[in-house]
This record gives C-alpha cells, structure tokens and sequence, in this order.
C-alpha cells in the first residue's frame, strides 16, 4: 500500500510528528557537525528538562536518525551522533529554522495585528 499521510492511520504521521517535534530539530541541527554529550545538549537547548530530552533522545534513536554511544568512563559518558538518515532530515529542516529566524520580526506584527483587532472586536 502506498503511503498516504492524509489516512489516519498511515505511519507517515508518526514520522511527521517528530519531524513537528521542536526538540527533535532542535537536537539534530545542533549534533549535526558533531557528537555530542547529554549535559551538553542539555546545556545548549534552553527550557528543555532532562526528562524531556532523555524522551525525544530515545525517540530519535528508535527511528534510526541518532546512533547514542556509550564510553566506558567512570561515570559512563554517553555521547550523540547523526546518523546518514538524520543528516538527510537535519539538512530538510534546518532551512525552517533559518526562515523562522529571519521572519520572526514579520510573524510576530502579523500576532499583534491579529490580536489587536480581535480585542477590539470584543471590546
């Protein structure tokens, strides 16, 4: 069966959902260039907790897009990489990144006028 993303129940909305997923770009943009350790990660990506990136870390494992590293040290030292599949979404989108930093001056009058309008309608 061809994969239809509009059928409710296709697996494409699976991977679309972490494709959705703002820590899940967040993370492989960031490890895109090279490994890097959890504190790391968790240092880098503001207001992200620690359960929260041990989750969307495990997701990103489980679809094949990171491959996690365990270093015998004392303590364990576990260290994030991108696999060849994860660089193929990391370098899809990164460019909506890139256009939500240079539009985000434009999208965030487009909400003022928005709201402004809608309370003056109420008012």
């Amino acid at each position: 069966m061809k994969p239809n993303a509009y059928s409710a129940d296709c697996p494409t909305r699976q991977i679309l959902d972490r494709i959705g997923d703002k820590w899940a770009v967040l993370i492989l943009i960031l490890i895109r260039d090279e490994p890097m350790r959890f504190n790391a990660l968790r240092r880098s990506i503001e207001g992200i907790s620690q359960k929260m990136l041990s989750q969307v870390l495990k997701s990103l494992e489980r679809d094949g897009l990171i491959r996690r590293r365990a270093i015998p040290t004392v303590p364990v030292t576990v260290e994030y990489s991108i696999t060849p599949l994860g660089t193929t979404l990391s370098a899809a989108v990164d460019p909506l990144r890139d256009w939500a930093e240079r539009n985000l001056k434009e999208v965030l009058a487009a909400q003022r006028r928005y709201d402004a309008q809608k309370d003056a309608k109420a008012a």
